[in-house]
């Protein structure tokens, strides 16, 4: 796939095949990497990935999941999807014929997409807003959503423990969050609320942001979600509702965790500095994290003797 993906774009750069003939042969590809997954037994999420739009292997994930549950509204919603080149609903638009919501911060990117063959080809709407946890749900129900849909992905970088924590107008089937893998598996933390947060702005490093593992899955549970692993990446969960999990899987933060390979820390003056999980805890050390079982606020050094 990724080798056949490469060829591709080489020849998208070259103009041999157009945008949309490119579009439509890994719309191909995915279908048929997705019926191959049907005949799968394994209950390790991680051995259904693969990428066709999404950043990583989540469309595969997702494909599995949609495939072995019984989707009642063939609705998402996706925010912090950046220019919508790569996100976790793309997938589903585009080959399983989906309607959905996408939200970013950049407004430019959000018309650009109400002005492409994704807006008037697809039942696709985007917008362009800021989300705080005050607005997301007039947001979301001012564009005709409510109620129960099949999926929610949620992955703006800063706050999304306090973003999730707040939406009470959908109930999604399938619940998508990142996660901030170098806060461990065990510490129950999340960024603080800062309606104006944005990663790069917080912290040179682009270390600090998010939540924990454990964090989100305290308060996925506590909205009755349970936890069905991780991808193989190391930075996006994925959660079923309880009352439609079928698929006899249910995972405690420490089973679910993945160590992230990525090293995306930055220097001073925005460098890619390669470092270290222990290293990047180093790096943020001074900066607070809420412990969300006792409210109380922590310097990173302070929890993790960096």
């Amino acid at each position: 796939m990724g080798l056949f993906k490469k060829n591709v774009s080489k020849a998208v750069a070259n103009n041999f095949v157009s945008k949309a003939e490119f579009q439509t042969s890994m719309v191909l590809q995915g279908r048929i990497l997705s019926e191959l997954n049907r005949v799968k037994k394994s209950k390790n999420i991680q051995d259904y990935e693969f990428k066709v739009f999404s950043q990583n292997g989540e469309d595969g994930i997702i494909q599995f999941l949609v495939n072995n549950l019984n989707i009642n509204n063939k609705t998402f919603v996706e925010f912090g999807v950046e220019t919508y080149i790569e996100a976790n609903t793309k997938f589903l638009l585009l080959n399983n014929g989906w309607s959905g919501l996408i939200i970013d911060g950049n407004k430019d990117a959000m018309n650009s997409i109400s002005m492409s063959d994704l807006h008037w080809k697809y039942d696709l709407k985007s917008v362009g807003a800021f989300i705080t946890k005050d607005n997301i749900n007039e947001i979301i129900e001012s564009n005709g959503i409510q109620g129960e849909i099949g999926l929610l992905s949620v992955d703006i970088d800063g706050n999304d423990y306090w973003i999730f924590e707040n939406i009470h107008c959908i109930s999604p089937q399938i619940l998508i969050m990142e996660y901030n893998s170098i806060f461990g598996d065990t510490h129950k933390i999340t960024v603080p609320y800062d309606e104006n947060f944005v990663r790069g702005n917080k912290h040179f490093s682009h270390l600090y942001y998010g939540a924990s593992i454990a964090a989100l899955c305290d308060i996925a549970s506590k909205k009755g979600y349970d936890l069905i692993g991780s991808n193989s990446f190391g930075n996006n969960l994925f959660f079923v509702r309880h009352d439609c999990n079928k698929l006899g899987i249910k995972l405690s933060p420490r089973e679910a965790y993945v160590k992230s390979n990525f090293k995306e820390s930055r220097d001073q003056n925005g460098v890619l500095s390669f470092l270290s999980h222990q290293d990047g805890l180093k790096l943020i050390e001074n900066e607070t994290v809420v412990n969300i079982e006792d409210n109380r606020f922590y310097k990173i050094g302070d929890l993790f003797g960096a």
